[in-house]
């Protein structure tokens, strides 16, 4: 009997694995892994996992769609539909990609007020279904990264990692795991799908 074998590194705390299409073989030389900054592997606090009956592009689309986040995410903890705003975000080209250049969280967003006031995040996009979060606050740091991998045409695993330095958030993390799936469940349901299933 033989198997595939495929290429793997783990990378603060994650393990990538390195899949080629069809029956093609890994290159040489493999592409550089997605580093979350300010982190290492022992910050690394949360995981969060969902399943969409979607496409890849569906949910590409959903991950970096700057505009969604108002009229997907609303809740009475995070922002509601009457603090809605215009706004406007500033973008620049990046390595695979784009970012969502620093800026200050919008006013309407509850949890980042629990941060403090000097509070700025960065958010960066990698092709093709990477997306890294990066909030500063004082000498702190909460990190995002998530990932989107295609199981079939119409099925798509959602991973997000969650690491933080600051330490009284790891107290709270009881309380924080109940909003994970109300939050991924949210997309799809109004976008117009619905979420298989969450861990």
């Amino acid at each position: 009997m033989q198997v595939k074998r495929f290429p793997c590194r783990e990378v603060q705390g994650n393990v990538w694995v390195y899949v080629p299409e069809g029956d093609q073989r890994p290159p040489e030389t493999l592409p550089e892994v997605p580093r979350v900054p300010d982190v290492e592997e022992r910050h690394y606090r949360l995981v969060a996992r969902s399943l969409f009956p979607c496409s890849i592009d569906h949910t590409v689309v959903g991950l970096m769609d700057p505009a969604h986040g108002p009229f997907v995410h609303r809740a009475w903890w995070w922002r509601s539909r009457r603090s809605m705003h215009e706004k406007s975000k500033s973008f620049a080209p990046s390595d695979l990609g784009f970012t969502m250049v620093r800026h200050r969280p919008s006013s309407n967003s509850k949890a980042y007020k629990l941060l403090g006031a000097e509070v700025s995040t960065e958010i960066r996009f990698e092709l093709p279904s990477t997306r890294i979060e990066h909030i500063r606050f004082g000498k702190h740091h909460i990190c995002g990264l998530t990932t989107l991998t295609p199981l079939a045409a119409m099925r798509v695993e959602l991973h997000q990692v969650f690491y933080w330095t600051v330490p009284w958030l790891t107290l709270l993390r009881p309380l924080l795991r109940p909003f994970r799936p109300r939050l991924h469940r949210a997309g799809p349901r109004r976008g117009g799908q619905a979420a298989a299933g969450t861990e």
